[in-house]
This record gives C-alpha cells, structure tokens and sequence, in this order.
C-alpha cells in the first residue's frame, strides 16, 4: 500500500471516557484489549446518530462485551461531529475521529486501521442491519473465518423496503463482480462486515482504489467492499458470508446512475491494480 499511515490524512481524534457512578473518569482503554471495535462511518448523520449510539451501547451492555465504539466522521456539513464528540459513553472505550470529506471508503479505512479490537466491524450509521447481527458474525470469526461479511441473498436472509431500482441494480453489480473480481460472494455491498484485527490491518493497508482521493462535495458512494474483497481472496483468507436482516431506511445517499458508473469503475480499477502487480 503506497498510503498506508492513517495519520499522513490529516485526521483527529478526540476521547470520551466513560463516567463511574463516583463521577471519575475511567481509562479511554481498558487493560484488557477490547474484544469488539465496532466502527460506525457518518457523513450529515445529526438525525440519526444519537439513536444509533444508544443503540449500540445497549447492545454492548446485553452482550456483556469489552467493546470499544469509534465514529469516524467523514467531513460532515452538519452537526454530525458535534453530536459524536458530545456522546457520553457509559459502558464501552470510545473514539471520535474527524477527517476531510472524501467519502465512506476513507472513514472505513481510516476507522479499521485505528481499531484496538480483537474483532473489528464496521456497520452503517442508519444500522439497516441490526447491530445485534455484530454477534453472529463473531461467531463467524470464532469459527475460524478471517472474514465475516453480512449478506442481503440466500436462506435466511431478510429484505425489508428495498426500492426495486436499488435491488436491480444490486444484482447486475454482483452479477459483474463476480465475474471480473470476486467469485463465489453473493452479496459484495452489504455495510455489515467483521473481521480479525491483524486481517483488517493487513487488508485496508494495501487498498489503493480510493486511499488517495481528494476531497469531495456531498455523498459519495464507491465499490471499495469488492476490493477488500479481492484483497482478501488474493492472499487466501477465508471470507464466511451471514444471512442478515436489512431494512432500507429512509435518507439513503445512493444516486443510481452516477454511483453505479462510479462503483462499476472500482472494479475495473482493481483489476487493473491486479494486472499491474499492485497488489502482489
């Protein structure tokens, strides 16, 4: 990876430490690595985010879990960032990160490379896939898979208010991306994915697709799951797919026609990548 130092992009951090009912501040870490960094990229998410915090850390209460929670805002142009740093932690380690506006596939990697977790996923802010599915996906990688990925296709999986333009367009993509990337994955773009944390070190440092962009105006969608994807299958991990539920949520950021030229040229560039012995 020609980029691989997160710090080189001009991010911040910012620590909240979770409050003991004796008002002291306990450690941003915990003396034992966290089991869990769960990763959630937010770009114009001040609606939405509140909720989704609450509702991570409650899962993290019920699961009993040595969790850490980390925002990777992504330039927002709203309150994103000020609710994130405003979030009073009460059960897990918790991180904020600010970077420049160059879309979901930067505040993924820059959030997988700074995790502390034995397990690390990252998920949606609008959790369209229950964050509870964080567990089955571990119990993927307890198995012995390097990859958990939730998958939207095939028995047991759940679609919930998918407009029928996205669902089309979904298909054709996979259609394409396995044929030119990634055989065998039904389901390449689904925001629901685990890992173990020297396998996310390793993979989102060789990125290249998008790991230089500039900054960018309004939302930009990529394809940059299939080259992860490629990576990993490239250097023989193993990758499990996990029938998830998926519910659309309202505010989707997906512009069908420019986003799908746009994701349907990330593949063409990884395989280009591919040819010229980049990822090698």
């Amino acid at each position: 990876m020609n980029d691989d130092a997160p710090a080189s992009r001009n991010f911040e951090v910012s620590s909240r430490r979770p409050t003991t009912r004796h008002g002291v501040d306990t450690p941003l870490r915990h003396t034992q690595q966290p089991e869990l960094t769960i990763v959630v990229p937010a770009y114009n998410e001040s609606a939405r985010l509140p909720h989704t915090l609450s509702d991570i850390e409650r899962f993290i209460v019920d699961a009993n879990l040595n969790a850490e929670l980390l925002v990777v805002d992504d330039g927002s142009s709203d309150d994103t960032l000020a609710i994130a740093n405003a979030h009073e932690p009460t059960t897990s380690s918790y991180r904020v990160i600010s970077l420049p506006h160059r879309g979901k596939a930067s505040a993924v990697r820059c959030g997988m490379l700074a995790a502390a977790g034995t397990h690390v996923l990252f998920t949606d802010a609008d959790l369209s896939t229950p964050i509870e599915y964080a567990l089955k996906l571990v119990e993927a990688l307890d198995r012995g898979a390097d990859i958990a990925i939730g998958s939207r296709e095939g028995i047991g999986a759940t679609r919930i208010g998918e407009p029928a333009y996205r669902h089309v367009m979904g298909r054709v993509f996979n259609t394409v991306v396995r044929l030119l990337a990634v055989p065998g994955i039904n389901d390449t773009q689904c925001g629901f994915k685990a890992f173990r944390r020297e396998v996310a070190q390793d993979i989102f440092s060789r990125t290249i697709v998008h790991a230089n962009d500039d900054q960018v105006h309004g939302p930009r969608v990529t394809g940059f799951d299939v080259e992860v994807l490629f990576i990993a299958l490239r250097s023989g991990y193993t990758v499990e797919e996990v029938p998830v539920y998926w519910e659309h949520v309202a505010g989707s950021k997906v512009q069908p026609f420019p986003d799908s030229f746009r994701m349907f040229s990330d593949v063409l560039r990884v395989r280009l990548n591919a040819a010229r012995g980049r990822y090698d």
